[in-house]
């Protein structure tokens, strides 16, 4: 009797754990899947149309607040410190916005050169640039909402006249012109991404006093980490296109006076064909049965890119 009574007991404890072990799986996955989707489109909304530079500051205090909403990057706890997928999607997102943040504080609140600084542009691009990974002292979700505020400030004052937005053609190509210095930075991780050759500068001590030069060596990528760079590029594609979903509106006339409205259509055609979600991201060589999502990707943002390129010169065209 003892040892039936000891075996049901044993059998129950069996089914209790392989319970609570089944409840825990259930609940990763649910949380890993639901912070595992992207954000839906950006649609522009909530701004005055009839100030110039509400709907780009707008679009990146909306890109802000997505941030705010779910950081991942920093996340420390289980299940999501075993993301990856959207955790370098955000970081793409994040660098988009520094550029935007940057330029504004440089280029579009200010007529000239000599000009002032606008403090709050200043005081919202030094919040960005905080480490993204950093759990504490500070957290990169307070210094995300210290931007927020900042830039939420700036808007507000925008709209009364106290900021300026200076919506110029040379300010545009300079803006231009950085999207496409880090488009070109992008778009050679996800080229080097299925590589398995890479060229590499050696200094000279390392090339045993040869002068140093140029080493060919072989790269191995982990297969783990070969979509890193695939959803890096994705987060910095659904932050242009929200950038000029909003360039569209408060640069629509220089557009229009430099016959370049079409083509800005046409990057944001090449941008949103950045969004696929393959089931699983694939590596493989041209001859292989599998697709290599990396150089798909590549190939439709480099075309974005050439396109942005020949916008710049439209820009800068008399």
């Amino acid at each position: 009797m003892k040892e039936s009574g000891k075996s049901r007991e044993a059998g129950k404890t069996k089914w209790v754990v392989a319970l609570v072990v089944a409840v825990l799986v259930c609940f990763s996955l649910v949380v890993m899947v639901v912070n595992s989707r992207k954000p839906e489109p950006l649609e522009l909304s909530d701004y005055d149309r009839n100030v110039r530079g509400a709907a780009f500051v707008r679009a990146n205090l909306v890109l802000l607040e997505q941030m705010i909403d779910n950081w991942l990057p920093n996340d420390l706890f289980w299940p999501t410190i075993f993301l990856d997928n959207m955790p370098n999607f955000q970081l793409g997102q994040l660098e988009l916005v520094r550029y935007n943040l940057r330029v504004l504080r440089d280029e579009l609140t200010r007529l000239r050169t000599t000009d002032k600084i606008d403090r709050l542009a200043e005081e919202a691009f030094t919040a960005i640039s905080n480490d993204p990974r950093r759990w504490w002292f500070p957290s990169a979700e307070s210094k995300w909402k210290l931007a927020h505020a900042k830039l939420d400030t700036f808007y507000g004052n925008l709209l009364t006249g106290k900021s300026t937005f200076y919506a110029r053609a040379d300010n545009l190509a300079t803006l231009m012109t950085e999207y496409a210095s880090l488009m070109g930075g992008i778009n050679t991780r996800l080229m080097n991404a299925p590589g398995d050759i890479r060229a590499v500068l050696i200094d000279e001590e390392d090339a045993g006093g040869s002068g140093g030069g140029i080493e060919i060596v072989q790269v191995d990528i982990p297969w783990s980490e070969i979509d890193d760079n695939f959803y890096y590029a994705q987060g910095a594609a659904y932050a242009l296109l929200a950038s000029f979903k909003a360039i569209r509106v408060d640069f629509h006339d220089i557009l229009v006076k430099k016959n370049a409205l079409k083509l800005l259509d046409k990057v944001m055609e090449s941008l949103q064909r950045c969004d696929f979600e393959p089931l699983i991201i694939f590596n493989g060589d041209p001859e292989s049965v599998f697709a290599n999502h990396s150089l798909n990707l590549s190939g439709v943002f480099n075309d974005a890119r050439q396109k942005i390129s020949s916008l710049i010169v439209a820009l800068n065209q008399g």
